[in-house]
């Protein structure tokens, strides 16, 4: 109500604005006649100052036709300048000018504002709109900004490093990356996942090239853990790079067959197979029931086709982007187990065990009702090593 009683207050004034000038008559304007008096006498000044010989006869002159000059403009102005009085059609025009005011401009603007506005939004003040937006709505690059300037004000902050890293690698900022996957590294503890995405950085700094260190990187992984998907991945990159086909089937024979059916990564493993004349393996059993799982949705023949003129980084990548658009789709479609399960074991295969443990959770809540559904996500969980 309030807002409306302001919009009638409003368009009152605009209307009383454009009425104003309407209603006035133009009265008589008649200039001071003192005026005139005053230019006569300094003319009879002038010449008693001549006859007097106090001025010379062109300094007389001049005053005279500056004076003079005066004079005719003061007695023009002196007489009264009237309007025509307003016939019919004038006074007609000014009756629809005045009608198109009081109700033209009223509904005019109603109308448009109804048809634009938005009358039952609420108000949202300007300390509001000065906060900041929640992270899913703003852009990439303001959010990275701002992640960099909490990090050069709490520089030992392990897990902002670790947040940035993947996205300086998206923005292909890759000595960016480098830093913060060492920095994530240093602050936060060797693991098998952080020397492997620090091999990663280190592969895209380096344009695709395994170079030694990003090759003692991968080692390193595969120290912590034998079974590091991205180690025994790009190890077998790094053979193949040095001319060893054999050793590079062999390696990424042996990660295929270890790979779940619905691993989304596997694909990509199988199409390097083929390059190097390996031998795809058989798909092997889901490892927590008799049957296999129902194979994940991998990449379409364009997608094959543009990962082969892809770098092992934009690969990589490509992988994440899977993987984030079966989480996007279960966020929609919360009662789809199989799509759940595929999430934790994809999870975990990236190295994002926080991103896998949250997943269990919403799993769960998806399915709080359903014991054996829940049996199920609970003996993945106890599987993958993120009960405890």
């Amino acid at each position: 109500m309030t807002l409306w009683m302001a919009f009638l207050l409003m368009t009152a004034a605009a209307v009383f604005a454009v009425l104003w000038p309407l209603s006035r008559r133009r009265d008589a304007v008649q200039a001071d006649p003192s005026d005139v008096v005053v230019y006569r006498d300094q003319l009879e000044e002038i010449a008693r100052d001549r006859a007097a010989g106090r001025i010379a006869e062109t300094e007389a002159e001049a005053a005279r036709v500056e004076v003079s000059r005066r004079l005719i403009a003061a007695a023009d102005a002196s007489e009264p300048i009237s309007s025509k009085p307003v016939g019919p059609a004038g006074l007609w025009r000014r009756r629809i000018a005045a009608v198109a005011v009081l109700v033209a401009l009223p509904v005019g603007c109603g109308a448009l504002y109804l048809a634009f506005g938005s009358p039952q939004l609420p108000a949202q003040p300007l300390a509001a709109r000065m906060e900041p937006q929640p992270a899913g709505q703003q852009p990439v690059a303001e959010l990275v900004t701002r992640v960099e300037g909490h990090l050069e004000r709490n520089p030992d902050d392990g897990q902002g490093w670790e947040v940035v890293a993947p996205v300086y690698l998206r923005l292909g900022r890759y000595a960016d990356a480098v830093r913060a996957r060492q920095n994530a590294l240093r602050l936060l503890g060797a693991s098998a996942a952080r020397e492997a995405d620090l091999g990663e950085a280190l592969v895209a700094a380096g344009n695709g090239v395994i170079t030694a260190d990003a090759k003692a990187a991968f080692d390193r992984a595969l120290a912590r853990d034998a079974k590091d998907v991205k180690a025994r991945y790009f190890i077998g990159l790094a053979a193949e790079q040095d001319g060893r086909r054999d050793d590079a089937a062999k390696i990424w024979s042996a990660l295929a067959a270890d790979a779940p059916s619905d691993a989304p990564w596997l694909g990509f493993v199988r199409q390097a197979l083929a390059r190097v004349g390996g031998t795809v393996p058989a798909p092997a059993e889901s490892p927590n029931t008799n049957m296999a799982a129902p194979a994940a949705p991998g990449p379409s023949a364009a997608d094959v086709a543009a990962a082969k003129d892809m770098s092992e980084t934009d690969r990589n990548e490509m992988i994440r982007g899977m993987v984030a658009r079966l989480a996007d789709r279960l966020r929609t479609e919360p009662a789809d187990l199989e799509g759940w399960l595929r999430l934790l074991r994809a999870y975990m295969v990236l190295g994002q065990r926080e991103k896998a443990m949250e997943a269990a959770d919403d799993a769960r809540r998806a399915f709080a009702a359903e014991p054996d559904k829940l049996r199920r996500i609970d003996e993945l969980v106890k599987g993958l090593g993120l009960a405890g």
